[in-house]
């Protein structure tokens, strides 16, 4: 047998799984990876200026491929802590993020040699797995099963630790061919059967979509049932690309980041049909306000400790959403002949959802100066081609974008989800324009956030990864500035903070740089950028004063005179 190095099976297994680009920052703990892969020439490599940054790029990356995302955190010690936020991110997302993490040589363990930390506790709460490999022929099945596990149910992060000299070892050539991904099945006929009693008695039934169904390639078979049925369809919290904005049965995002016609739908219903959703702090803050306290709930999840875990239900399925969806589809012959008993129930909604969106649009007409950011908006949503996909950050700006934009191609919306992290969106754009680099990419920032990442636009360039960020700057962390404002007797410290012109950074790096700051000129320059196909930056003055607290609870207490 002919024995080749550790760094040539990782590459190997990596090939035969279908792994088409991987992210990192190079180090010198796996240079023999680094170099496999060069020899191979059929991995490519975006090579990012932060490890933070790669991990962001590779999870996108596999929201949007359906995964899995690969990054190298390719020096042991500092270069692999860097990689915690990234790999937590990938955790509360659910999304199977594999981290290949260079480790001190095996003979060094233990002795507080250089750059030693102990990654495999570090990593061990935030991540299915953390693993260190110790014997060199059981890398390419430890590496085998951790795509196995990141993909399988439930999905999220697995990180490998590999020693340096692990790398370097011969070892025997890894089995060929993809490693084999256990899906969740569907449910049981009388699971079924009682299902559609329940949707055949609801008369203000609503279909609750999450990322379950995403991940599950579910959005054409959501589309199909919730016409079968002719019931409404609210998405959870960073998933409204999971119906097309115009479908007339989709009434966006619910919860306290949606609007109020989605969450009116889940507050009045009478029946919930929760598909790949769990009912969750961020699509519900666990309240009534925003799930009908007495609404029956019929809720699907791959992960069993899920159902019911927030609110309680009338029937718990542990299935895959879309296996579940398509059951439904096919025994709901009966159900569509109940459409009469909630014809009042669907009149309000259209309405109701008529009356959103000349909202939306009276708020795109907006002439103030400065900019209000719902003018802002209004603009990009207007100006988005209908096969983009959108990063959004965390932040005031952001959290005003979760319902106020328009998605029509499922995935096509990335968010940090229940991380709530700043500094996520630029990296994640990144990302999904290396998995689909034909699609028109947008990352929505703030001007702090973009801050946390912008040294990445030399990545943009270097790799010819055109994505298009658009830079909402009020001059201030602006979550955290309106609850001074409104709790703390607007007494401001640490909130507002000074920005480069972004527009003139961008042109430095090589990119296309715009800057804007009157009602309308961001449509200009949105227009110019998508048609030029280049890395761009559009720095965009927004209303400094547009702040509004997002949760009211969370200082009630605190009443300064």
């Amino acid at each position: 047998m002919s024995f080749i190095t550790g760094g040539e099976a990782v590459y190997r297994v990596l090939r035969d799984q279908g792994v088409k680009t991987v992210f990192g920052l190079l180090g010198g703990s796996m240079l023999e990876l680094y170099d496999a892969m060069y020899k191979g020439g059929d991995i490519a490599y975006v090579g990012a200026r932060d490890e933070r940054a790669a991990g962001h790029m590779a999870d996108a990356h596999a929201r949007i491929t359906g995964g899995p995302g690969v990054v190298l955190g390719a020096q042991a010690g500092p270069g692999v802590v860097n990689l915690v936020t990234a790999v937590t991110e990938a955790h509360l997302a659910y999304s199977p993020l594999v981290a290949i993490a260079g480790a001190i040589s095996r003979g060094d363990l233990g002795k507080d040699t250089f750059q030693e930390v102990d990654q495999v506790a570090l990593f061990a709460p935030i991540c299915k797995r953390s693993i260190l490999v110790t014997d060199p022929e059981r890398l390419s099945e430890i590496l085998r099963d951790a795509i196995r596990l990141a993909m399988s149910g439930r999905r999220g992060p697995v990180v490998v630790h590999v020693p340096r000299d692990v790398f370097a070892a011969a070892v025997s050539p890894p089995v060929a061919g993809p490693v084999a991904i256990a899906r969740a099945g569907a449910p049981s006929n009388e699971q079924i059967e009682t299902a559609i009693g329940l949707l055949k008695a609801a008369r203000q039934p609503v279909i609750v979509a999450g990322g379950g169904l995403k991940w599950a390639d579910g959005a054409s078979a959501l589309r199909d049932l919730c016409e079968a049925l002719d019931v409404p369809v609210v998405a959870s919290t960073g998933h409204a690309d999971i119906m097309p904005h115009d479908h007339p049965l989709f009434a966006g995002q619910a919860g306290p980041r949606g609007n109020a016609v989605a969450s009116g739908l889940t507050r009045d219903a009478d029946l919930l049909l929760v598909l790949g959703a769990r009912l969750a702090f961020n699509s519900t803050f666990f309240s009534h306000d925003y799930v009908s306290a007495d609404a029956k709930i019929v809720q699907v999840d791959v992960e069993a400790s899920a159902i019911g875990r927030y609110f309680p239900v009338s029937l718990g399925v542990q299935a895959d959403a879309r296996e579940t969806a398509l059951a439904l589809l096919r025994a709901a012959t009966d159900v569509a002949l109940s459409r009469s008993n909630r014809s009042e129930w669907l009149s309000k909604f259209h309405a109701d959802r008529k009356s959103l969106d000349v909202e939306r649009s009276a708020e795109a007409r907006n002439d103030t100066t400065p900019m209000h950011p719902r003018r802002a908006l209004g603009e990009i949503r207007d100006g988005l081609p209908k096969n983009a996909i959108v990063t959004l950050d965390t932040g005031n700006a952001c959290l005003q974008a979760a319902d106020r934009l328009a998605h029509f191609q499922c995935p096509g919306l990335i968010t940090p989800l229940d991380f709530g992290l700043v500094g996520f969106g630029y990296a994640a754009a990144l990302g999904a324009k290396a998995a689909a680099p034909d699609r028109p990419v947008i990352a929505i920032m703030g001007d702090g956030g973009f801050g946390f990442t912008m040294a990445e636009l030399t990545t943009a360039v270097r790799y010819g990864l055109a994505v298009i960020a658009i830079v909402l700057d009020n001059g201030a962390w602006g979550a955290e500035k309106a609850y001074q404002q409104s709790f703390f007797g607007g007494r401001l410290l640490g909130a507002e903070i000074d920005s480069p012109a972004y527009d003139q950074v961008a042109e430095l790096c090589g990119a296309q740089g715009y800057t804007v700051s009157k009602p309308g000129e961001l449509a200009v320059a949105l227009k110019e950028a998508l048609e030029s196909s280049v890395p761009a930056v559009i720095h965009a003055k927004i209303d400094p004063a547009a702040l509004s607290p997002l949760r009211k609870d969370l200082f009630a207490a605190v009443s300064p005179p």
